[in-house]
């Protein structure tokens, strides 16, 4: 039988037609989380301080993005302050950790920044695992048996025998198979949370999503740009870790950067504001703490826990809670009555006083900083931090990190001791199940690094290294001890420069903004450093405008952050 061209097409589009409907009812998995309704309400955290009322909501996102199909669905709480005026897009907010919840932070940043928040809508988001700041449920919880922690209260990591190593490893090990005991465990990682805010981005009706992200909050946004380059738009990465290498060795960088911090910042600082008790010159001070830190021993606090109150010390809050330590600690070692405070620092100590030990800083004593050191909880345990920082690459071994500790207890004896002996990732079993792929070239080109030249959580030489190997410019801030600069170091350098990226300058050249004085401070004190000097030779004026709510948002981030 012969067949015109024209019978054939017919008969060709009749298989067609007879065929398509079951393509066609092949569902779609992702179509129920993309279709979802975002219902906007009140957030359940307080927000009485806060410059702007944010809107919250909660949304539903798969267990697994790789097989949406199975298992149970999870929930991402998700917050939004708005755009006043013009809006261009949204700007996706996160405090770092891994495992800060930033709902709260998107009306404070919209509030500080009001230029921005004009035109983009700010948002925030409690990451998976974290559960709903200000709400009742708690997210991904590991539930440390206590019977298998140490009982000892004397720990001290500089002990070397093998009785007080293997007590140190007991708490990391118990931690990780705590941890890893929670089904949810293997989805709580840095791609499942960029497949999030990709849904977050869709949600929002955005075609491209911008970013600021703090501390591992770079690691995460650099990530969503390699995952999604062609939807990156800008990002701002302030406080970085190397994002194009290991997320874990910005963790083992901690001794050798909070050493730095302590000896060429913190213990100057200490000597220019409190001479007649801790001493007049930065080795006086460092002399003076060991002594103390012997003295809080006799009293019952353990040496590690004395040594962490200045560990990760990249706020207002926790300097002033490092002074009171040591100054009522001196007072009872010296017996002598503590002589008031530097008037510029009353305040300072006050609230933080308050704020750790429950007492205001005039009736503050050595016995109260012993009974109630500011130690914290291993019973109750987030489990999202050691997730994603165990499991989004291949973990180094127990016997690794032992032997980083050897090296770096001598050179780094803050830290150096303890960190190698107290890292969870040594004993995490798991493997990563999905790679995280580098930076490419078009999204780089829209991404903006800034970095504190002593920033005592991410070091400057991590941040330096990304920028380097993915070619963007660097905003560092010469002198800066803190952690987090954009928006909550009062620095108007630094803001100008990020705002108008923002708001449509271009990127910014690589610049050297001068730091802000140190608190109690009118002057900047220039230390040396990795940084270089700034262009500039005097500092700019420190943005003073609701400095209470950027030092609160400031503390807030460096305690996400904090590695306890």
């Amino acid at each position: 039988m012969r067949t015109s061209r024209a019978g054939l097409a017919v008969t060709v589009s009749v298989l067609v037609a007879a065929t398509a409907p079951a393509a066609a009812t092949t569902p779609d998995p992702l179509a129920p989380y993309r279709g979802q309704e975002v219902t906007w309400g009140a957030c359940p955290f307080k927000q009485r301080t806060q410059p702007r009322q944010a809107q919250c909501a909660r949304i539903t996102v798969p267990r697994d993005w790789s097989a949406p199909a199975g298992g149970t669905d999870l929930q991402v709480a998700i917050s939004r302050a708005p755009a006043t005026g013009t809006r261009q897009g949204a700007i996706l907010v996160n405090p770092g950790g891994p495992g800060g919840r930033g709902t709260s932070l998107a009306g404070a940043l919209a509030g500080l920044e009001p230029s921005v928040n004009e035109h983009y809508d700010i948002v925030g988001m409690d990451p998976r695992g974290t559960g709903q700041e200000g709400g009742d449920d708690q997210g991904y919880v590991c539930r440390v048996p206590l019977a298998r922690l140490p009982q000892e209260d004397d720990l001290d990591a500089r002990d070397r025998s093998a009785a007080s190593i293997a007590l140190h490893q007991q708490t990391p090990r118990v931690l990780a198979e705590a941890c890893q005991s929670d089904a949810r465990a293997p989805f709580i990682t840095t791609w499942q949370t960029a497949h999030d805010m990709d849904l977050i981005r869709t949600l929002l009706g955005d075609e491209k999503l911008n970013y600021l992200g703090f501390s591992y909050g770079t690691w995460l946004g650099a990530k969503y740009a390699s995952l999604f380059p062609e939807r990156a738009g800008k990002m701002v990465l302030d406080s970085s870790v190397n994002f194009e290498g290991r997320l874990q060795a910005a963790f083992e960088a901690f001794p050798k950067i909070d050493q730095r911090q302590f000896d060429r910042v913190y213990a100057p600082w200490l000597a220019r504001r409190f001479p007649d008790q801790l001493g007049k010159t930065a080795a006086e001070v460092r002399a003076k703490w060991e002594r103390l830190r012997t003295y809080f021993k006799t009293k019952g606090v353990p040496p590690d826990v004395f040594d962490q109150v200045f560990v990760g010390n990249g706020s207002t809050r926790q300097w002033m809670t490092g002074a009171l330590v040591l100054t009522k600690g001196a007072a009872a070692l010296d017996g002598a009555a503590t002589p008031p405070p530097p008037a510029a620092l009353r305040n300072d100590l006050d609230r933080a006083s308050r704020a750790v030990f429950g007492l205001p800083a005039d009736r503050l004593t050595a016995t109260d900083v012993a009974e109630d050191p500011p130690e914290p909880d291993y019973a109750d345990v987030p489990g999202t931090r050691l997730a994603v920082a165990c499991g989004d690459q291949p973990a180094r071994t127990a016997s690794w990190y032992k032997l980083l500790s050897d090296l770096q207890g001598p050179a780094y004896p803050l830290f150096g001791w303890a960190y190698g002996l107290s890292e969870p990732c040594g004993y995490w079993s798991d493997e990563p199940r999905h790679e995280l792929p580098k930076l490419p070239a078009r999204a780089a080109k829209n991404i903006l690094v800034v970095q504190g030249e002593f920033d005592p959580q991410t070091g400057y030489e991590q941040a330096e290294a990304a920028a380097r190997a993915a070619g963007i410019p660097m905003i560092s801030v010469a002198d800066s001890p803190f952690h987090g600069q954009y928006a909550v170091s009062g620095n108007s350098c630094v803001d100008d420069l990020v705002n108008g990226f923002f708001l449509g300058n271009a990127r910014p050249a690589a610049t050297i903004c001068p730091g802000v004085p140190l608190p109690g401070e009118h002057q900047v004190f220039p230390v040396p450093g990795p940084a270089g000097e700034p262009a500039q030779t005097t500092a700019p004026a420190p943005r003073d405008a609701r400095s209470t709510v950027r030092e609160r948002l400031q503390d807030n981030i460096s305690a996400v952050n904090r590695r306890q």
